[in-house]
């Protein structure tokens, strides 16, 4: 019996020992095999694997159809894309860094003051009639676009130029007029359900290209001796024209980085007096000076070819451009994925398209150059305490408004520029803090604050967000609040009158210069970018779709201990023109800066989008030996 019991055990030890080292093949098997049974399906790298083409071929879906090839009336893609393929500025955007880089202007000088540009023009520049760029074409183009009748989308961009004034002098005709074309102040960009569909024809035929004048010729009825003595009580414009080849420009306040100023498309010259693109067509045959030039115009689209008589035509690697409009979000995707495109932008996908997009390595998402902030009534107490405004600032968790309101379709705004990230971000929420200032403004615990009327647009995303942060100033600071929810045009009667406590605004920023963005963001009479274009993602940006153009004496500044800053003041040190002294002064709170999406084919280099939605054709090639990558297993 114990010598049975002793073999036993003896096997059982033994069995025991020899399970135990099999056990991890055992494991290892079985692992393999659930593994193998319950391997989900193998997921592809790209939302689109196509072969690259055997040609230097770029097709880009950038939305519908452009409305115009004038840069002075461009406002945004589709129209801003192609101008900057066909037309040369003084200088263009590094796609990557937003510096300026040199292109007509092959470099350039400032005065001490940085009033004061000169710039040195490259003697190879041509147009592509053969005929050279020279300074005068710059000086022409620039007083056009300064001086034309009809709302120029970005004339604001020149008003610090000496002499000239953004306000237009005469509306847009009626819609009933002939040879009319859809504003492309709002141009019909976005696809998807949030979509602007308001226009305001403008005519082209009627454009007058200088005040006065059509095409160049005198006014009826006044004299040669009658036009000189107008022209010489006219305000000179601060653009000349030293010679062929130098181009100096003054300017009203110092701008440290005009040269990105002038690389916006607004500012690259046309050819003669501008009448080619006078006429409800888009024409083929105009005249030139970029690195592409127009070959066709249909209804598929607008084909460009290398320009043989660009300056830097060796370096372009790219034979054929084909813009590809597309008319929804959905049609686009669905060409882009069958291998009809090579790059698709400024597309409205909804949000669970961007859910699905999201793991792919060819789709993007950029933050845009467009702010969402809230702007306080400094001429009502207690909004006139930088203190207050300081405390109901760092008291917004931005985060969670970007993550949790907005699903993460925007980037938190730390100051008021998205270009780059501040290296000691002010606005950082800061509860303890925000506590401190208001007790020391007079409100301790909120003891004693007025509620506050924050004045939104009827947006569904604006209200949600609104809502959050007077729930934040309640739980925080104790300080009541409420919605004040307004039309577009109640809220910009609201701004021009100062009847108002915060109110809500969403501008664009189409330049990476920060004068430029200062003023305008903070100068009153300054058209707000938000009412010239429409975005993809404009329901979480929250855009108004009428103009709105405040004058000096429609905003009220007699009075103030802490000024709002406004252009008829006269003295520089009343103007905002850097981030920092915004910060430093919070008239407005930031909040977000929204983003945008692209598809773009993993064989495509150097196609760089960008904060300003700029991306350059001139580095752009196709990789004709690319392979794509193997599938990516989910196991």
């Amino acid at each position: 019996m114990n010598r049975l019991a002793g073999l036993k055990k003896k096997n059982f030890f033994s069995d025991g020992l020899a399970i135990f080292k099999i056990l991890p093949f055992l494991l290892a098997s079985l692992l393999f095999s659930s593994c193998s049974e319950l391997e989900k399906p193998q997921t592809e790298p790209y939302y689109a694997e196509t072969s690259p083409p055997a040609k230097q071929e770029f097709r880009w879906s950038n939305g519908k159809m452009p409305k115009t090839f004038d840069p002075a009336m461009a406002s945004a893609p589709p129209e801003t894309d192609v101008i900057r393929a066909i037309f040369d500025g003084l200088t263009d955007t590094d796609p990557k860094t937003l510096e300026a880089t040199p292109a007509i202007a092959e470099k350039w000088t400032s005065s001490d003051d940085l009033k004061t540009w000169t710039f040195t023009l490259r003697k190879d520049a041509k147009w592509s009639n053969n005929k050279p760029v020279t300074a005068s074409d710059f000086v022409t183009s620039w007083k056009r676009a300064g001086t034309m009748a009809v709302p120029v989308p970005r004339r604001d961009l020149l008003q610090n130029i000496v002499g000239i004034d953004v306000k237009p002098e005469t509306a847009a005709p009626p819609a009933e007029e002939p040879g009319i074309f859809p504003d492309p102040l709002r141009p019909a960009v976005p696809q998807g359900p949030n979509a602007n569909s308001n226009t305001t024809p403008i005519t082209r035929s009627t454009q007058p290209l200088l005040p006065g004048t059509e095409q160049g010729a005198t006014p009826t009825g006044t004299t040669a001796a009658e036009s000189e003595k107008k022209a010489d009580a006219e305000p000179k414009i601060g653009v000349e024209a030293v010679d062929d080849h130098t181009l100096k420009v003054t300017l009203k306040n110092p701008d440290k980085q005009f040269p990105r100023l002038v690389a916006n498309p607004v500012f690259r010259p046309v050819f003669g007096d501008g009448s080619a693109f006078h006429g409800e067509k888009l024409k083929a045959d105009i005249v030139t000076n970029g690195a592409f030039r127009i070959t066709s115009v249909g209804t598929d689209g607008i084909t460009l070819d290398r320009s043989e008589n660009y300056w830097n035509s060796a370096a372009v690697k790219l034979e054929r451009v084909k813009f590809v409009p597309k008319d929804s979000a959905e049609q686009a995707l669905a060409a882009y994925r069958a291998g009809e495109l090579e790059a698709v932008t400024n597309a409205d996908f909804e949000p669970l398209a961007l859910k699905l997009l999201e793991p792919y390595e060819d789709f993007r998402r950029t933050t845009h150059s467009a702010l969402n902030l809230y702007e306080f009534n400094i001429e009502r107490p207690p909004f006139n305490d930088l203190r207050v405004r300081e405390a109901l600032a760092i008291s917004i968790e931005r985060e969670r408004l970007t993550e949790g309101e907005m699903e993460g379709a925007s980037r938190p705004a730390l100051s008021l520029l998205p270009f780059e990230e501040p290296s000691q971000p002010k606005l950082v929420q800061d509860v303890e803090k925000a506590k401190k200032l208001l007790a020391e403004a007079g409100f301790p615990a909120g003891e004693g604050f007025p509620a506050i009327k924050l004045m939104i647009n009827r947006n569904d995303a604006q209200q949600r967000i609104a809502r959050s942060v007077l729930k934040m100033w309640k739980q925080n600071l104790n300080v009541d609040g409420a919605l004040d929810v307004r039309e577009t045009d109640q809220i910009d009667s609201a701004r021009k009158t100062g009847d108002f406590d915060i109110l809500r605004r969403g501008v664009v920023l189409p330049t990476s210069d920060e004068t430029a963005n200062m003023l305008a963001i903070f100068l009153p009479e300054s058209k707000d970018a938000e009412t010239e274009i429409a975005l993809p993602g404009s329901e979480v940006l929250g855009i108004p779709q009428n103009p709105v153009s405040a004058s000096p004496e429609d905003t009220p500044a007699a009075g103030r201990d802490d000024k709002q800053p406004t252009a008829d003041t006269g003295g520089e040190d009343t103007l905002i023109l850097t981030d920092e002294e915004g910060m430093q002064k919070l008239y407005v709170i930031p909040l977000y800066f929204p983003t945008s999406y692209s598809l773009v084919k993993s064989y495509v280099q150097g196609f760089d989008i960008n904060a300003l939605d700029a991306p350059s054709l001139k580095d752009v090639r196709i990789d004709t030996n690319w392979q794509p990558k193997k599938p990516r297993s989910e196991s």
